[in-house]
């Protein structure tokens, strides 16, 4: 593939970068209670074991069908702390008041900021799974593969794609009382897999007292009963390119696993 141009004016200041981008353990406690409660209360939890287990992974085809480095365009490089990235922008309360007709719509929007920071978009696997992850100066991206009940993904991708029209402009409040504007769109992915469903989420807020907006590319794609999903971006902007090549290497993969 053609690389692209790499991106100097893109870098930040280390300092903003790292108040933005937190550790699961730098949250407080009230954070890590409200993200979970709210994701314990999902239906995409509470879902019936419907679906056959003759397809699904094992721990070691989960790791198998993980993406490398070299799937990747630009200078990503694989991390091994992945599983502890939390970013902190995505920490608040959806304000209610932006929902004065629908107010269940505001309970998808919290849905999907507590998905996104706890890396649950699908759910918890019901099976095996494997994440992985890379960076890029400022830039992170999470990948994700693994087993679900059927119907949890059937769900799951209707809630997805519910979300441009439920939640395309909301606000949400942090501890503190700052106000965050996140807007959600909808994205194209590549024509993989047996489902798929692409999202852009951004986050303007303040960091450190600086304006600062987070860019995640988001993407969803279901092959059976198994799944990936891949959240990519920062305070360095877009990155959809990098999101495509991984939905492309990393349906294949999973397709020559499951086979």
């Amino acid at each position: 593939m053609t690389r692209r141009p790499s991106r100097p004016a893109r870098v930040l200041a280390p300092a903003l970068a790292a108040t933005v981008l937190l550790t699961c353990a730098a949250c407080s406690d009230d954070d890590k209670d409200s993200s979970t409660s709210a994701i314990g209360a999902s239906p995409l939890a509470a879902d019936s074991p419907t679906a056959s287990a003759a397809a699904r992974l094992t721990e070691a085809g989960a790791r198998q069908a993980l993406i490398t480095e070299t799937d990747l365009e630009d200078d990503w490089t694989q991390v091994d702390d992945a599983a502890t990235w939390r970013d902190s922008l995505l920490v608040g309360k959806v304000d209610v008041a932006d929902f004065l007709t629908a107010k269940a719509d505001a309970a998808d929007c919290q849905q999907l900021l507590d998905g996104l920071y706890s890396d649950t978009l699908l759910g918890e696997p019901s099976g095996a799974s494997a994440l992985t992850g890379f960076k890029e100066e400022n830039s992170r991206l999470l990948y994700q593969v693994g087993t679900y009940r059927q119907a949890g993904l059937d769900t799951s991708f209707a809630w997805l794609k519910s979300l441009p029209a439920t939640c395309d402009q909301f606000t949400a409040i942090d501890s503190a009382g700052d106000r965050r504007t996140v807007q959600v769109t909808e994205a194209s992915l590549p024509e993989e897999g047996d489902a798929r469903q692409g999202l852009r989420v951004t986050v303007q807020g303040t960091s450190g007292g600086d304006p600062a907006t987070l860019t995640l590319d988001v993407a969803a794609v279901r092959v059976g009963t198994d799944a990936i999903t891949v959240t990519a971006g920062g305070l360095d902007g877009d990155e959809d390119d990098s999101v495509e090549d991984a939905v492309r290497a990393g349906t294949k993969r999973l397709d020559d696993v499951v086979s």
